[in-house]
């Protein structure tokens, strides 16, 4: 996923701790790198981004950005989850870092969670508090996913939360990752379409009751 600090909005706006039924979503800080460390340290983890474990020093260099100022300022930037005092991962809201992921109304959603905590809805869950707080708290009208096609995982996620697929697109790499060369897909959802599919989710969940 990428950080870049660019567009930022609403500057009176920071981030609040975000809370769902199971997690607490709280602002990355420097309290949080050790967690950071031992994530990026898992080379499952980051078979679809790097394909090998960061060292510490790797980790340390992109976590700078990941507290840049700015993004708070704009009410965006990293959240660190926790289900009691149990770590599970992080989640982001980041501005596209080109004109080709959107303009300035769009922000990038994104997550990684720690293995063990793989496949319990936690992903999901965060996002889609995460999608609720951008839509109704900031002016950010579109959000977008970015990913490798071959991560069916991630893919999954992104359309538990009623973002929709948009296109593939390639990029070249020195040092290809497997499955690369299917490209990499952009999902994605605007507000209107988000207030649609939750009034639909509310819906349903009320007709199943």
């Amino acid at each position: 996923m990428r950080c870049a600090a660019g567009a930022a909005r609403l500057a009176t706006v920071k981030r609040p701790t975000l809370r769902t039924d199971r997690i607490e979503l709280r602002p990355l800080t420097d309290e949080h790198l050790e967690h950071l460390v031992e994530l990026d340290s898992d080379p499952e983890v980051m078979r679809y981004l790097t394909g090998r474990a960061r060292t510490r020093e790797e980790v340390e260099k992109v976590h700078a950005g990941r507290t840049d100022p700015a993004l708070d300022e704009a009410g965006v930037g990293y959240w660190v989850g926790f289900d009691g005092d149990t770590f599970l991962g992080w989640w982001l809201l980041t501005p596209p870092d080109g004109p080709e992921f959107g303009g300035a109304e769009s922000v990038e959603i994104g997550y990684r969670l720690m293995q063990s905590q793989w496949r319990r809805g936690y992903a999901s869950e965060g996002s889609r508090e995460l999608l609720r707080y951008v839509f109704e708290n900031t002016s950010y009208t579109r959000v977008f996913a970015d990913t490798m096609a071959v991560n069916a995982g991630s893919r999954a996620v992104m359309e538990s939360i009623g973002l929709t697929y948009q296109r593939t697109y390639h990029v070249h790499f020195d040092n290809p990752l497997p499955g690369t060369e299917q490209g990499e897909v952009i999902y994605d959802i605007t507000r209107e379409q988000w207030l649609a599919w939750v009034a639909g989710r509310a819906q349903g969940q009320a007709g199943g009751s």
